[in-house]
């Protein structure tokens, strides 16, 4: 992490004054019109909001006051008693309101304030369900709201750099807030913002600079620092940050609080810097100096505002601390900027993604760090609601879970990698369920027999069982049904994938002979066997998708039938892959694309087309998080009962969340899956 913030900086250096187009002098600009000061000359944030008849108003934060509304003429309409309110944003309709949910961040109690407001008649009530204590002490507050399932969060700011990261849900007819994520700067955080279209948060960390975040809680913290202090141009003080997102045109603001400057970058040039501008004196307005939080919306307020505004805080109104409304028009005239298609802030942006949610969660592994990684399912035939869920832990070995992620069983036998599981393998005179891992201490094949009454596992490996390889990693097993034998596919950290048959050793022991040698050219991980078609399905982590004939005289040359290159829903790694069965011939094989947080599926006749994919995001109701980063993952269309009817869909998690806990597995019947995208099920 910190390689990645200091090439930020050197890159932020190496780029500083290079502006790319607009503006070449700092123009001058005049605001159209001011509100009342606070009560107290303690102004904070602002922004600005559409009203259904006509006009906007401008919703405001006061640390003595609490939350303060004024129309665009800058009288004061309503105040709401929210305590010292030290930052304020809103977002209409979410969660499940028809109505701006506004979030503060009361400086005294350091505690989360969530309303609901009416902007027409300036009537607010508090819906915060208990209290909602951040820890720390707080210096500002933004909103973002997920594009692919409205989900609503609250980013709080600290004056030691914390940004803490809250789901906002429903509860007991109030708004509740669970911590998702803690991110973290190195000095004071005191302004962000967000943009829900693009999943973009920025932070301005007051003496260093300004921050890009991925506002997915689910997403790798890795910042891209936009602007530093000093070295770009920024002087002294990092100030307030605004997004003005009207499509085509789409830019971040940021002020630079010593200069009295607001500088300008391009959200679509990968933030390249294109002017800044200050904000003088009018005729019956002051000039903005060391402006504090920012707003901006490409929302037609008024034929004045008829391209969107920039509400800034004049932290040294000569009348006391106000808020200042500029024109974007304005700005884009003096910096030569593209207008764009005006954005309604109250009709939240979608996204084509399948969402689905997970149903339950299996207890976390016992150790941090890169832990949890691949998951099989053992059926009960008998009871198909007693059936397992088998999961490695590749730090420690293999545990065993029930369908509602309760540990059953711990086996500390190595650092296990990957896990599959198959029924009806003959071991002397009774037919057994065999699971084989991949075990990185032994380097080899670990062997167990599911005993069916206790559900527990049994090792009948026949000792080690080598692999050859320095380091296994992928493993997926076959029953072939021309032959009715048993085999395991291994790879290796070299490409190299080997075939192996099981074998009763006649002593109640299961021994691993290798048939075949398949190369590859560089990593592969996830596999999945076709029992019933003898296909295997390879992934090849930074390349693509393999396929190949299961029997160990099919060849040694698989044929490609999905590349990362050339399908855009693909992001490598291509990690775990599970088969959902239809019955003859047909079915799906889903795919981990860890690098997007999604998954992928695809025609299992045919040439295995691509159907579409699909994410898994966290159920506030159920409080149960979502998943990302996933190494293994299994699929299986048979009925285990209840919500599990259709099949079920078990996936890693790479990153436990809410609350933040060790790294676990999570399961989603496949009945929601098919819904979102409009998949079959196996009756």
């Amino acid at each position: 992490m910190q390689k990645t913030w200091l090439a930020g900086l050197f890159a932020t250096a190496a780029l500083a004054g290079c502006a790319s187009g607009g503006a070449t002098t700092t123009p001058s600009l005049t605001a159209i019109a001011e509100t009342a000061p606070t009560e107290q000359s303690d102004a904070n944030t602002a922004l600005i909001v559409p009203r259904a008849n006509g006009g906007g108003l401008i919703i405001g934060s006061s640390e003595t006051t609490g939350i303060e509304l004024y129309g665009l003429d800058g009288a004061r309409v309503g105040a709401i008693a929210s305590g010292a309110a030290v930052g304020v944003d809103a977002r209409y309709g979410a969660p499940a309101v028809n109505a701006w949910v506004v979030a503060t961040l009361d400086g005294a109690t350091n505690q989360l304030r969530l309303f609901e407001l009416n902007a027409e008649t300036g009537i607010g009530r508090e819906r915060t369900a208990r209290a909602l204590p951040v820890g720390f002490a707080g210096e500002s507050l933004c909103l973002y709201r997920d594009a692919r399932d409205q989900t609503l969060y609250a980013f709080a700011l600290g004056a030691a750099g914390q940004v803490a990261q809250y789901m906002i849900g429903e509860r007991n007819g109030g708004f509740d807030a669970t911590l998702v994520r803690e991110l973290r700067v190195a000095s004071e955080a005191s302004y962000c913002t967000s943009d829900d279209a693009t999943g973009d948060l920025y932070v301005a960390e007051q003496g260093v600079g300004f921050w890009r975040f991925d506002a997915d809680p689910e997403a790798e913290v890795v910042p891209q620092l936009i602007d530093a202090v000093r070295l770009g141009h920024i002087t002294e003080e990092a100030g307030g940050l605004a997004v003005y997102n009207a499509g085509t045109a789409n830019y971040l603001v940021g002020s630079d609080a010593s200069a009295s400057q607001f500088h300008v970058y391009d959200r679509n040039n990968d933030h390249a810097y294109v002017g800044s501008f200050t904000l003088g004196a009018g005729a019956s307005v002051d000039s903005v100096e060391a402006a504090g939080g920012l707003n901006a919306s490409s929302f037609a307020f008024s034929a004045r505002f008829a391209q969107g505004a920039l509400v800034a805080t004049d932290d040294e109104n000569d009348g006391g601390t106000n808020y200042k409304l500029i024109s974007w028009a304005d700005i884009a005239g003096a910096l030569n900027l593209s207008a764009g298609t005006a954005q309604d802030p109250r009709t939240p942006p979608q996204s084509s993604m399948a969402i689905v949610h997970p149903l339950t969660e299996t207890t976390p592994v016992e150790t941090d760090g890169d832990s949890a990684d691949d998951p099989a399912i053992w059926v009960d035939r008998n009871d198909p609601t007693r059936s397992i869920v088998i999961g490695t832990q590749k730090q420690s070995g293999l545990y065993v879970y029930d369908l509602q992620g309760r540990v059953l069983q711990f086996l500390p036998d190595g650092r296990m990698n990957n896990v599959d599981v198959r029924d009806n393998f003959r071991l002397g005179s009774q037919a057994v369920s065999l699971v084989a891992a991949s075990n990185r201490t032994t380097d080899g094949i670990s062997i167990y027999r599911v005993d069916s009454a206790t559900r527990r596992l049994i090792d009948v490996a026949d000792g080690v069982q080598p692999t050859g390889f320095l380091d296994p990693y992928g493993l997926c097993m076959y029953r072939s049904a021309r032959t009715n034998d048993t085999y395991v596919f291994v790879n290796g950290d070299v490409g190299t994938m080997r075939q192996y048959r099981l074998n009763d050793a006649g002593n109640g022991r299961v021994r691993a002979t290798q048939v075949r040698e398949i190369p590859f050219a560089s990593q592969t991980e996830g596999c999945v066997a076709d029992d019933e078609t003898g296909v295997l399905y390879i992934g090849e982590e930074d390349v693509g998708l393999w396929r190949i004939s299961a029997e160990p005289d099919g060849g040694t040359v698989p044929t490609s039938f999905a590349t990362v290159e050339a399908n855009d829903a693909l992001k490598d790694d291509l990690e775990g892959i599970g088969l959902y069965d239809l019955g003859g011939g047909r079915g799906y094989l889903i795919v981990s694309s860890q690098g997007n947080n999604t998954y992928a599926v695809f025609n299992r006749e045919g040439n295995n087309d691509y159907i579409g994919s699909f994410a898994v995001l966290a159920d506030a109701a159920r409080g149960v998080d979502g998943i990302s980063e996933t190494d293994g993952l299994e699929v299986l269309s048979a009925n285990l009962g209840g919500p599990y009817a259709g099949g079920i869909f078990i996936a890693q998690d790479g990153r436990n969340i809410a609350p933040q806990e060790y790294q676990n597995f999570k399961l989603v019947p496949w009945s929601v899956i098919a819904e979102a995208l409009d998949l079959e099920t196996r009756q």
